[in-house]
């Protein structure tokens, strides 16, 4: 008999992609997503969590600028409902998969992060995700806890995607050079979870693709691979000023994860390149209008 799962958030860019591999591999997979579940309501997490085994939460309040205008939502979103979620968890003996980001630190660090790394985040919204992996621990439930970065897929609005759609109308790119990190397809990501939940691998794990780029690093690798003719040239953060400051430094060391995994984690290189050489068509249904500057990743 198959474990059952439910996915929170599991209509949005990472939920989607999760819950099809999980399908794939044998689970009885049950997706809860808005309008007909909401996260902050006791009643609906308890319906989600209802004859499941392990619960993956992938919901969250991810606009990170909106956040800085709406403290309130996103820490209701992101941190109250997700000790609810754990004490919930608890109760029903459940092991929770809880996805959180690179935005929890503030970026200054001259080295890779750890877990071990203290963290300091730089904004409402990192603020608000670090809070929900306080509550989340506080509530001694079965848990793990995935920290992810410079997310990308098929089934959202991100770096890659906007970067497409401005490519698209000729217009020449200017792409920050100062923000460092790994792209990271929620193909990937999905991979990982999946290890996660069949080893039962409790405690906090930094995930991503392996290497590091700047954003104008990435955006000449999508050019090249592509044969894009758009010219590129690299600016500073500050040319784009922003309601929520973002990290600098995101790289992560995944040496922790890696340990678990049944599989190397790939090169961001590898994994962009498969992503990219889908068929036009594919992307062409899924890519969201631009909107520049390039911002932070986020699931």
């Amino acid at each position: 008999m198959s474990e059952s799962i439910a996915v929170l958030g599991g209509k949005g860019m990472l939920g989607t992609d999760l819950s099809q591999y999980l399908s794939r591999h044998g689970y009885a997979v049950s997706v809860w997503d808005v309008p007909n579940f909401d996260i902050t309501q006791s009643s609906d997490l308890d319906n989600a969590l209802d004859n499941v085994q392990v619960v993956v939460n992938c919901a969250a309040f991810t606009d990170v600028d909106g956040a800085e205008d709406q403290p309130e939502t996103a820490m209701s979103v992101n941190a109250e409902s997700v000790g609810a979620l754990g004490r919930l968890a608890k109760q029903k003996n459940l092991f929770v998969v809880h996805v959180s980001t690179d935005f929890v630190f503030d970026g200054q660090s001259e080295k890779p992060y750890k877990e071990t790394d203290i963290p300091h985040p730089l904004s409402v919204y990192g603020d608000s995700k670090l809070k929900g992996e306080l509550a989340l621990e506080r509530t001694c439930c079965s848990y793990s806890i995935m920290r992810v970065q410079w997310t990308f897929g098929r089934h959202g609005n991100h770096f890659i995607a906007k970067l497409l759609k401005r490519a698209k109308t000729g217009a020449d790119l200017k792409i920050v050079n100062d923000q460092i990190g790994a792209p990271t397809w929620t193909v990937d990501m999905a991979k990982a979870i999946h290890c996660l939940i069949r080893g039962r691998y409790t405690g906090l794990y930094h995930f991503t693709c392996q290497g590091y780029a700047s954003r104008y690093d990435v955006a000449c690798f999508v050019a090249k691979e592509l044969g894009l003719k758009n010219i590129i040239t690299p600016c500073l953060s500050s040319e784009f000023p922003v309601k929520a400051i973002r990290p600098k430094n995101s790289r992560f060391d995944t040496t922790k994860i890696q340990a678990v995994l049944d599989h190397p984690i790939r090169r961001w290189q590898d994994a962009l390149s498969e992503f990219l050489n889908q068929s036009d068509a594919e992307h062409s249904q899924t890519l969201s209008p631009i909107s520049f500057p390039p911002i932070g990743e986020h699931v």
